[in-house]
């Protein structure tokens, strides 16, 4: 099974980009060009199967569909800190460097004409983020190195207290198996049970012990490389729909936390000596969906309200840096992160489709979402820090013949300003570091570390409805 798997992730989940938290606004070119909208408004299979379990219902007979996208991402990493040393002030900024990633999607829907029950599988690519950004030319290691220019110090090489070159790739993919029963004319409940592959490398990881500085008993190497980790896991969604059939409908659905089994590191140094292995768990959230919908005549109107409970999953919950509780360097922070520390959040989807116009109906979706990051603990956020606050989407379909429709989707995200913190150092007091177990917990001292970014999409998806017998 873990095979297949991660076979699926290749195939299907070659990349996905964070909008609300590390979790997909939408799926699949139709949902996301109504802004992820689909809880109480099943106008496609993909955001019926996402959203509500409930909602396939409405769908007769046999509907295949399939999304490919090109994505195109733009983080930009910020950093400020003064050299108690030389006095120097290093402040600049590094943009990202991955490029265009592709996001296929698929889903399967069918069901007998008459019959109460409907049946659907999924494959989405629902979560993820990944940044690379590259080591500071302008660092003190370098022949040039200009401290009178621009520098960024967070990404100057480790042996000169920074990171190097951060990055991270986090996906996960879900497959789903959904069960719809039409209790009513107007009332519909369903169920889905869901597998999970999760697989994430970060490099440097802050989630392995480092190797602390010569003063404090270690040898400098730093933080090390690790190769990437995957794990398995499960959980599943229910929901409700009804549908007044009079134009208005309600939807709501509850997705539970996605267990996941830790996901074991195996690391090196950068001279490649043998580091530490780690294990981390993180489980993907509890979903909390609540929807509104409305179709008459020429429009068709959707609105949801999502919870997403961060603060209870694993891997999100906890923060700060681990303590060790034996040995000589009990009661001290070991270096290791524990997790992200973030806040559960908000989000708002709305779509609009105006089908005035024969044979091409037009689609504009809009996205709100809370940060979960905390402005104190955005310095563990780096690997992460993809996260979009208003999103904007237009999209239309054009029906080639009677089983083939095409859907297009174009969007534009951005975060709205930097979220930003001060940088955190584990290294203990009582080696002369800013660490303090009462007034100082984190090891904040006197910097800035921010990150804000832009995303852009363009995708296509085609629906294959099979001819009725």
């Amino acid at each position: 099974m873990k095979n297949l798997l991660k076979l699926a992730v290749v195939l299907f989940t070659s990349a996905t980009f964070a909008q609300t938290g590390h979790i997909m606004q939408g799926v699949g070119a139709f949902n996301m060009s109504m802004g992820g909208a689909a809880t109480a408004q099943p106008l496609d299979i993909s955001g019926a199967l996402q959203w509500n379990p409930a909602a396939i219902s409405v769908f007769d007979g046999k509907i295949l569909k399939f999304d490919i996208g090109a994505f195109s991402g733009s983080p930009k990493l910020y950093s400020t800190v003064t050299d108690p040393g030389s006095g120097f002030t290093f402040s600049g900024s590094t943009e990202d460097d991955k490029g265009l990633s592709p996001m296929p999607a698929i889903a399967y829907v069918w069901g007998k004409e008459g019959s109460k029950h409907t049946f659907g599988v999924s494959a989405f690519g629902i979560s993820g983020f990944g940044v690379d950004f590259p080591t500071e030319s302008n660092n003190p290691g370098s022949p040039n190195f200009n401290p009178m220019e621009p520098a960024n110090p967070i990404n100057f090489p480790q042996e000169f207290n920074g990171f190097g070159n951060l990055a991270s790739d986090y996906m996960l993919l879900q497959i789903g198996f959904t069960w719809a029963y039409q209790v009513s004319e107007k009332f519909s409940i369903g169920i889905e049970p869901t597998i999970n592959y999760g697989a994430l490398e970060i490099g440097p990881n802050p989630l392995v012990r480092p190797d602390f500085p010569v003063a404090m008993g270690g040898t400098g190497k730093g933080y090390p490389l690790s190769d990437k980790a995957s794990s398995l896991g499960f959980g599943a969604q229910i929901g409700m729909f009804y549908d007044t059939q009079s134009g208005f409908k309600i939807g709501a659905a509850y997705k539970t936390q996605q267990y996941f089994g830790a996901m074991k590191f195996d690391s090196k140094y950068l001279d490649g000596t043998v580091a530490n292995d780690a294990e981390f768990t993180m489980n993907y959230p509890a979903v909390y969906s609540i929807g509104l919908g409305y179709s008459k005549s020429k429009f068709d109107l959707a609105l949801d309200y999502r919870y997403i409970d961060y603060e209870n999953a694993d891997g999100f919950e906890k923060s700060g840096w681990e303590i060790a509780t034996s040995g000589p360097g009990a009661g001290m922070p070991t270096g290791a992160v524990n997790g992200f520390g973030w806040n559960s959040i908000n989000v708002i989807s709305a779509g609009i489709q105006y089908k005035g116009i024969e044979k091409l109906p037009l689609r504009f979706g809009y996205t709100y979402s809370s940060n979960p990051i905390k402005d104190e603990l955005a310095f563990f956020s780096m690997p992460a820090s993809a996260i979009i606050k208003h999103a904007f989407q237009f999209g239309f379909s054009y029906p080639i013949n009677d089983n083939f429709m095409l859907d297009a989707l174009y969007h534009h995200g951005t975060s709205d300003g930097k979220t930003e913190g001060t940088m955190l150092d584990p290294t203990p007091d009582v080696m002369g570091g800013p660490w303090n177990a009462d007034t100082n917990p984190l090891g904040a001292f006197p910097s800035s570390v921010g990150y804000d970014m832009t995303t852009d999409l363009v995708m296509i998806g085609i629906t294959y409805t099979f001819d009725k017998k």
